[in-house]
């Protein structure tokens, strides 16, 4: 799912906040996080220079806020994967796919996301409760059925976001290219790495 850049244009009236976290965006984007400030992101949005400090005091709120806007919208990518497949095995292949898709096609976005959480006490909110990681969570617990401990399921969530967490990071390399070729391009190739995982096979309950 590609997010589509607002257009930059400058700020005249409404939401002030918003509109500087859609210039820090396209700053990210373009010209990658060493550009960003609040000045850079004023200038950007078409305001004076004093005006984001009255909704951020700092870069780091800023880039909180923009981590934030990110975590929305996986958390909607991966909703409407899980919607549009028809069983749980299937639905967590989308899932990863639809999740390493995000990655790729915002990865400043994807960057700053985790940047932003590394060193908080606890994970964004919008991981939490039913947030993206819980589109993770619920769909192995639909498939793990009764009987499954909390411990198990929440460890069960770790491992398969941390394997569409990995292979984001390791999906462009080029090494997989003739991988990619043989199997039919990217996405085939995403779809087979995940069918490989082998996460269901203790829930299976065939």
């Amino acid at each position: 799912m590609t997010l589509a850049q607002p257009e930059a244009r400058p700020y005249h009236h409404g939401d002030l906040s918003r509109a500087l976290v859609e210039a820090a965006r396209r700053i990210l984007e373009t010209d990658g996080p060493a550009a960003l400030s609040l000045r850079a992101v004023a200038r950007e949005a078409g305001v004076s220079p004093a005006a984001p400090y009255h909704h951020f005091k700092d870069k780091g709120q800023l880039l909180d806020a923009v981590a934030h806007e990110g975590w929305v919208a996986l958390d909607a990518a991966l909703m409407k994967a899980r919607q549009e497949s028809d069983d749980d095995r299937r639905r967590m292949t989308s899932l990863g796919v639809a999740y390493v898709t995000f990655a790729r096609d915002n990865p400043a976005l994807y960057r700053v996301m985790y940047d932003c959480s590394r060193d908080k006490d606890a994970l964004p909110d919008q991981m939490k409760e039913e947030g993206a990681y819980c589109q993770v969570r619920n769909t192995i617990a639909h498939a793990a059925g009764d009987g499954v401990s909390e411990i198990d399921l929440e460890l069960a969530t770790i491992a398969a976001w941390c394997a569409g967490h990995g292979l984001a990071e390791m999906s462009g390399f080029k090494q997989f290219e003739s991988l990619k070729a043989l199997l039919g391009g990217e996405e085939a190739f995403l779809k087979a790495v995940f069918d490989h995982l082998g996460m269901f096979a203790k829930f299976d309950r065939g």
